[in-house]
């Protein structure tokens, strides 16, 4: 049984920092494509951050970019994202999601499995 559970969301203030976490079970996560999604309510999933196993690439989308990373820990299971500067648009609930064959990294249906969402919220 394949499980992601997300931890660290809470409320912050902009110009604060965070680190998500996101332990994984049930699969082989050291040959695992990691990525991160948000979702604000009343909007679609965005895509946030991705990592390759293969290459520890990452990419990320232009609005996030210089100010998150991702990052993940093989021996652990366990992905993080850490979100610096953080504006009152970065808040939504916060999923990370695996992927067996990274056929697109930036789109959320190309993800097997997905964990349940931490709440982040930053005010204004």
């Amino acid at each position: 049984q394949v499980q992601l559970v997300e931890s660290g969301g809470r409320l912050v203030q902009t110009g604060d920092s965070l680190t998500l976490s996101c332990v994984v079970s049930g699969l082989s996560f050291s040959k695992t494509y990691m990525g991160w999604f948000r979702q604000a309510p009343g909007m679609e999933r965005e895509f946030v951050a991705a990592v390759s196993w293969k290459t520890s690439s990452t990419i990320y989308p232009n609005g996030v970019k210089g100010r998150f990373t991702i990052s993940r820990d093989n021996a652990k299971n366990t992905t993080y994202l850490q979100m610096d500067s953080l504006k009152p648009e970065d808040t939504g609930v916060y999923y990370c999601a695996a992927d067996l064959r990274a056929e697109n990294l930036r789109v959320s249906t190309t993800y097997d499995y997905w964990g349940q969402g931490t709440q982040v919220t930053v005010s204004s």
